[in-house]
């Protein structure tokens, strides 16, 4: 930060938010883009299990250069997630909740998940950071497009 340089990582080690005894902590999975969901799953889980335990080393939440949070586990409805640098964005869920919504000319129940993104404006382009969202929400309705 005081040489006010940018360095471009070539990789995506995303942290994940973990709920601790001692306060949040952040673990960190590395190379998402080179692991399938199942890897990625079992992943985020030992390392969540090591943060909860305290087992969690400090080389385990360095390096991420995005943090996903949810805050829906324990009632959250919506929250302004704060960047951690040298993170450059973070992604906030909240709780899902069924709300009626006007569709094709009625009332129809839809479950809702409140999202926020935080994103460094030095790095990101609003205009992309709001195609990602949208992108994002997309992929959660109808997760079978991701793949195509």
């Amino acid at each position: 930060m005081d040489s006010r340089e940018l360095a471009l990582k070539d990789y995506y080690h995303i942290g994940i938010a973990a709920v601790t005894v001692r306060g949040l902590l952040s673990p960190v999975v590395r190379d998402v883009d080179q692991k399938d969901i199942p890897e990625l799953s079992k992943e985020v889980n030992e390392l969540a299990e090591k943060a909860r335990s305290g087992k969690l080393k400090k080389e385990e939440m360095e390096g991420g250069n995005f943090v996903i949070s949810n805050l829906g586990g324990i009632g959250g409805t919506g929250f302004t997630p704060v960047i951690f640098p040298p993170q450059v964005a973070i992604l906030g869920l909240s709780r899902a909740t069924g709300n009626p919504v006007w569709q094709d000319g009625g009332w129809q129940p839809r479950t809702m998940l409140p999202v926020a993104l935080t994103y460094d404006h030095r790095l990101i382009d609003g205009a992309d950071a709001a195609r990602f969202t949208k992108w994002l929400c997309n992929a959660l309705e109808s997760p079978i497009n991701m793949f195509f």
